[in-house]
């Protein structure tokens, strides 16, 4: 029985004995297609990305197995970062597009018809 204040760890690094930091798999605790495919497309925009993709283990599982290799290199954790930051600035934008158009919707029903 784990301990009440012990958390598990949302992200984990597997690699490879003698791998190089530039071809890592990295699981995803608590996550399915929904980031995975999001965050998949994000890294592989970067060019320095030579593979991206992940696997989700099993369906009663809910972790996904996201691979990543890189070249010239750079460690897979730099385009995981940038991916997630990328990833979180277009969420944002989305939400700030949204929540303006919802509101020019509730000014132009407060206003009388004619």
């Amino acid at each position: 029985m784990a301990g009440g204040g012990e958390k598990k760890p949302i992200v984990e690094m597997v690699q490879a004995d003698g791998a190089d930091e530039g071809c890592v798999t990295f699981v995803l605790h608590d996550e399915d297609h929904t980031l995975g495919n999001s965050l998949r497309y994000m890294i592989m925009k970067n060019v320095d990305v030579e593979f991206c993709g992940y696997t989700v283990t099993h369906p009663s599982e809910s972790k996904i197995n996201f691979r990543i290799q890189t070249q010239g290199g750079i460690p897979a954790t730099v385009p995981l970062r940038r991916g997630l930051n990328e990833l979180s600035d277009v969420c944002q934008h989305v939400l700030n597009t949204f929540q303006a158009r919802v509101n020019e919707f509730r000014e132009g029903q407060e206003q009388p018809m004619e």
